[in-house]
């Protein structure tokens, strides 16, 4: 798991379609000196937001694959070499949960449709389906491209955040223009909300849990 701390900007050098089919699977080379500092293959780096498993490192580089699903889910799709990409290891069990849990498991993309620029900060605004934004909470978290943020307002056609100085230097978000892609992963409990409340009539307990339970109540009772 991630926490959407965003600890480096890396560099796409390449991208490799095996099949030499654009609908295929593709294999990614990022630079990124502390990333692939502790790498393994096997260990996991999100990448703009997206968990991806480690191949190989060399010099400071990693190599990933990426299916087509993920492909077709996420803008990795649209990289080329030379672009930027957010980087973060996977957190330790003793590290800390500085932004919230983002599990690297895109939902969807937004689109930017506006930017205001402030004092010390931008705000802005993206446009999202609304297979999207009936996860998203004003003053609850995303994860856009992978950094953390706090809504600052949703509507069913999208969501707003602000960037602080930080966030705008050491990330690919201060470098969107109108028109670009990001990708969302919305808070994970609103999804394992929706789906106890969906099956919440056909996912009772068994007879024996039920005892269980009871036992317990009982106990407390006492």
């Amino acid at each position: 798991m991630f926490t959407g701390i965003i600890e480096e900007l890396g560099s796409v050098v390449a991208i490799a379609r095996p099949d030499g089919d654009d609908a295929s699977d593709a294999v990614l080379t990022v630079v990124g000196p502390l990333a692939a500092s502790d790498a393994r293959p096997g260990d996991s780096i999100a990448v703009d937001g997206v968990c991806l498993t480690v191949t190989s490192v060399a010099d400071g580089a990693f190599v990933a694959e990426v299916m087509p699903e993920t492909l077709r889910r996420s803008s990795l799709g649209g990289l080329v070499p030379g672009a930027p990409v957010n980087l973060e290891r996977a957190l330790p069990a003793n590290g800390r949960l500085g932004g919230h849990v983002v599990q690297g498991h895109v939902d969807g993309v937004a689109t930017l449709v506006g930017r205001t620029p402030g004092p010390r900060w931008d705000d802005l605004a993206f446009g999202a389906p609304g297979t999207l934004t009936r996860y998203v909470a004003e003053k609850g978290s995303v994860a856009l491209a992978g950094v953390s943020l706090t809504v600052t307002w949703v509507s069913d056609e999208g969501f707003g955040v602000s960037l602080i100085p930080t966030t705008l230097a050491a990330t690919t978000l201060g470098r969107l223009t109108p028109g670009d892609l990001v990708n969302v992963e919305v808070d994970v409990l609103a999804k394992y909300v929706e789906r106890l409340l969906a099956t919440g009539t056909t996912g009772a307990p068994a007879p024996s849990a039920r005892a269980a339970f009871g036992d317990l109540a009982t106990e407390a009772a006492r």
